[in-house]
């Protein structure tokens, strides 16, 4: 009987994620920074936590998908959905509440959302050409 490898989070994606964090770091000082010279220091602060969401949210993706591929529970799938829709409902809504809750500086949590959603998606792409060019 074989041993069955535990599945873990590839490096590349670790490495991907660790890139982003620091670049949404950067972005989100310097959106503190801009937006206090227009006068919105707490919009630049909800794009922080916009940003915090999008990090937090892609490493409990991570975790959740290594989980699904040790797990050898017969209603994986159904668990697994069910913690993606789960966090997605809870970011939404934590979004959305702060979006209507102080207006009009609460949507800069949307911004950090979708910011930090590119910047994810720019360091796949570029991670994915450099193997695809070697």
């Amino acid at each position: 009987m074989q041993a069955v490898p535990i599945a873990t989070t590839p490096r590349i994606a670790v490495a991907n994620l660790r890139r982003s964090i620091y670049l949404g770091s950067f972005l989100g000082v310097a959106s503190i920074v801009v937006l206090g010279l227009l006068g919105h220091v707490l919009m630049g602060v909800f794009v922080c936590i916009g940003l915090a969401l999008g990090a937090g949210n892609t490493w409990l993706v991570q975790r959740s998908v290594v989980s699904y591929a040790n797990s050898e529970a017969v209603n994986k799938k159904i668990r697994f959905t069910r913690s993606v829709l789960g966090r997605l409902a809870i970011i939404t809504l934590v979004a959305l509440g702060c979006a209507l809750l102080i207006r009009p500086d609460g949507l800069g949590v949307f911004a950090g959302l979708a910011v930090f959603q590119m910047l994810m998606l720019g360091a796949s792409a570029v991670t994915t050409y450099r193997q695809l060019k070697r």
